[in-house]
């Protein structure tokens, strides 16, 4: 096998490894339809189901170009866009009729609004019981928030991620993007394959329960052991950490930033000889990550002042010939332009009918012998209802009955 140099794959003409896996999407804004867009990366058929009347509101979400939202571009590729209200009977069977046809079923519906629809695991797994029926929401099906409105800022709030970010005598700090959101996506692409991988051996479907609030809380690391065990909690530190120092981002003498880490013992090692000041090494606090961070004001002058003295480009040819951990603080445009990821074509472009080439970010990762692939980016709401509802087996007559009732 080889990389193919244009599309950063590797060369072959084996099928995606999800091809022939189909995928209701029913869910909105944001962690439903990343997953489903996870798995259509990777040969997955997705459909995506939205009202007739109101769309996915990530069709609105950021900029647009030329009235097209570039948000829905990049989660809506590989997805074909389909219209139906569930709340009507026609819909209603519809999707039953989909679902029986189906892998898996996304949304992230409030608890019970598809059981009010008729539409529960009970009728949905009547109508296939291999389904795997993957539920996201803020707070999970059950306890005492479950049926409050959220988003995945609460979670961010809730985690105790917003607790731990930014400076300490600063107030807690909400990311600028939806993290949660993502996170959660991630672990609910990972939960759908698990309860498929059961499947296989037990010839039957099953519900996945995905609550925002719990993925971001687990990458967030051991911070309930720590509390339960020594009633630690820990404090904001900004760029700083509790664990290990130098680490930080420091600004170059042409105005740009770098982040320096030194999570191992010789690289701190390292970028104290590099910056000139290799007798900080033998003193006995130098020893451990936790007692460097605890003189972190001495090792941040000595690093700091040295990057202060010399250009961006200086400073990270200095830190790779030393072999110590650095990067440069980057923006958009430099990510665009950075060769590390050109050469792995972490960026890709789509060809769009509506916008023309689109570039946006690649499949997640990358297989050896079955790797995914962006066939579309997001398509117009709507676009394909006509044509899976007849390969369904829907009568032109039955079309023109749901459209009348306002179903499609």
């Amino acid at each position: 096998m080889r990389f193919d140099a244009e599309v950063g794959r590797m060369g072959t003409t084996a099928p995606p490894p999800l091809t022939g896996l189909r995928v209701l999407d029913l869910a909105t804004l944001f962690a439903g339809p990343l997953a489903a867009t996870l798995l259509g990366d990777f040969g997955a058929e997705v459909i995506k189901v939205e009202h007739p009347r109101r769309p996915d509101p990530s069709r609105g979400h950021g900029p647009a170009k030329d009235g097209v939202g570039l948000w829905w571009k990049v989660l809506g590729r590989n997805k074909r866009t389909i219209t139906l209200d569930l709340s009507t009977p026609g819909g209603r069977a519809t999707l039953l009729r989909l679902a029986a046809t189906a892998d898996v079923v996304i949304e992230n519906f409030r608890p019970g609004t598809l059981e009010k629809w008729d539409l529960g695991w009970t009728e949905l797994a009547a109508a296939n019981p291999r389904l795997v029926l993957a539920r996201v929401t803020a707070f999970g099906q059950f306890g005492p928030y479950a049926h409050r409105a959220g988003f995945g800022t609460l979670a961010e709030a809730m985690s105790g991620f917003a607790a731990i970010t930014g400076e300490p005598d600063a107030p807690p700090t909400l990311p600028p993007f939806g993290l949660a959101d993502s996170v959660a996506g991630l672990a609910t692409a990972y939960a759908v394959l698990t309860a498929l991988a059961a499947r296989e051996r037990t010839g039957a479907g099953q519900v996945v329960d995905m609550a925002i609030i719990e993925p971001i809380l687990s990458v967030l690391g051991p911070h309930p052991t720590w509390y339960d065990q020594l009633g630690h909690v820990q404090e904001r530190t900004g760029n700083r950490s509790a664990n290990n120092a130098p680490r930080n981002t420091y600004r170059t003498s042409d105005g740009h930033w770098v982040a320096v880490s030194t999570s191992a013992q010789s690289v701190a090692e390292r970028v104290m000889r590099l910056v000139g000041r290799p007798e900080l090494i033998g003193e006995p606090w130098f020893a451990t990550g936790a007692d460097r961070a605890a003189h972190a004001d001495v090792l941040d002058e000595a690093v700091g002042s040295w990057i202060a003295s010399r250009t961006r480009a200086e400073v990270l040819a200095a830190f790779e010939k030393a072999e110590a951990a650095v990067a440069p603080v980057q923006d958009v445009r430099d990510v665009l332009a950075d060769p590390q990821y050109q050469a792995l074509h972490t960026i890709t472009t789509v060809d769009d009918p509506e916008l023309g080439p689109l570039r946006m970010q690649n499949v997640l990762f990358r297989l050896s012998a079955t790797p995914g692939a962006i066939r579309w980016a997001g398509r117009p709401h709507g676009a394909d209802t006509e044509a899976v509802l007849t390969e369904l087996g829907l009568t032109p007559a039955e079309l023109r009955a749901l459209r009348e009732e306002g179903a499609l």
